[in-house]
């Protein structure tokens, strides 16, 4: 392996054929047989109709999170929007653990009074009930927050359907040529908003811990350069565009830093910037490897990256101040891209074998290694903020879309639109 590897990733990134893309739709291809049964009630209605159906949009969360078995409607044996309309004998009988019922009420059309109440079918008793005003653009965001309350309320577990994907495509334009666009969704792939359009490719998105800033690599003005963009204002700045490689920037744990990919000073190199002072830190010296691809563990102590001071792509672990660095993967002639989770206790990684590409995680505590995706085309992993699942880019039918696979393997999804590909994911922290 030599320095025609990192090229080679930076050439097939630019001219690889990607399309425009519209709303992402979710596809469950895999859950695990212990889904819990539970009664998702329409929620009623008073007054003015809502934009947004709350309960649909709370029901499709809970289905695709693979954790959950929603009764169909045509089986729900009433549409009560109140406990004592609820009867739960008649539930039971159903084998229903859970019971969500709601309403919503508007009496202009633009601000709505949303409630919900969640029941153990069993115990007769309430769960958690909650009662919210929101404006009717927000109701969508408020139906996916009902829904982590509901998952964390039943599995133990962080929800995080309030969270947002962050995802590259091309537009094509009708004279053949392309226009690159940052783009990110809802965590059900609804209401995707463009960031960014160029004519130029755009890379490697990373989102802040604050869920408001993005990082991304953009050859808009003829080479790479790195910026920092704000998601509610628009506003960027660029933050690297040194001589040479400007690549994978990657957020610490407060948000005051990135890691960085250089070669200002002729090798691929990890970097640390500070970025409310412009310091910028060397982290490895190798001048006979390409050192890329850097994330930070949680502590923000440790960066972990990709090297082929080994002879092939491995994955490594040094000091944030920098030092000597010790060798993480050795399952495999190729593992790169890696991906820790917030807990601290995976990394996920591009796996090879036999020239196939897959999603791995390992346990950075035992080492043990677990193969998760079946198409030996995946790239790109990265984690949920809950840890529990990794989202990932693959391809089907030849094109590209979004997947995503529990740590365990057991539950399956893909984000695919028709006539369409997409690449270079990143899935949000938890907004606060």
């Amino acid at each position: 392996m030599t320095k025609r590897w990192l090229a080679l990733i930076w050439i097939f990134a630019i001219v690889l054929p990607w399309q425009a893309r519209a709303e992402l739709i979710i596809e469950i291809t895999g859950g695990t047989e212990a889904a819990l049964p539970i009664a998702i009630v329409p929620f009623g209605q008073e007054g003015f109709a809502a934009p947004e159906d709350i309960s649909e949009v709370i029901l499709n969360d809970l289905t695709r999170s693979g954790r959950f078995a929603p009764l169909p409607k045509q089986d729900l044996i009433s549409e009560p929007h109140q406990k004592s309309e609820v009867n739960f004998k008649d539930w039971r009988l159903l084998r229903s653990e859970g019971l969500l019922i709601g309403k919503v009420s508007s009496a202009d059309g633009e601000t709505y009074q949303v409630q919900f109440q969640l029941f153990d079918v069993y115990k007769s008793q309430q769960l958690v009930g909650k009662r919210y005003q929101v404006p009717a653009s927000g109701l969508r965001r408020l139906a996916h927050q009902i829904a982590d309350q509901i998952y964390q309320t039943l599995t133990g577990e962080i929800g995080v359907f309030s969270t947002r994907l962050a995802f590259v495509t091309v537009i094509k334009n009708a004279d053949g040529t392309k226009r690159f666009a940052l783009q990110v969704s809802d965590s059900d792939g609804a209401n995707p908003r463009t960031v960014l359009q160029s004519k130029q490719p755009i890379l490697s998105p990373s989102w802040a811990p604050d869920g408001e800033r993005l990082s991304y690599v953009s050859f808009e003005n003829g080479k790479a350069e790195i910026f920092v963009q704000e998601m509610r204002s628009g506003r960027r700045d660029s933050v690297a565009a040194f001589k040479g490689i400007n690549s994978a920037p990657a957020w610490s744990p407060d948000g005051k830093k990135l890691a960085l990919t250089l070669s200002k000073a002729g090798n691929a190199e990890i970097y640390v910037l500070e970025l409310a002072t412009g310091n910028l830190s060397r982290v490895t010296h190798n001048s006979q490897a390409i050192d890329t691809e850097a994330v930070w563990t949680p502590d923000g102590r440790e960066l972990i990256f990709t090297s082929d001071r080994g002879g092939r792509p491995q994955i490594y672990k040094v000091s944030a101040d920098g030092g000597r660095a010790k060798r993480l993967t050795f399952e495999g002639n190729y593992n790169a891209s890696p991906d820790i989770s917030a807990d601290g206790q995976y990394m996920a990684m591009v796996h090879s074998e036999n020239g196939q590409f897959y999603i791995a995680v390992q346990d950075l505590e035992t080492g043990a290694l677990q193969v998760l995706t079946e198409t030996g085309r995946d790239e790109s992993p990265s984690f949920a903020p809950n840890s529990r699942m990794i989202l990932y880019a693959t391809e089907q039918n030849g094109k590209g879309v979004l997947a995503a696979v529990s740590v365990d393997a057991q539950i399956r999804q893909r984000l695919g639109e028709s006539g369409s590909d997409v690449r270079e994911p990143a899935w949000s922290p938890i907004r606060k």
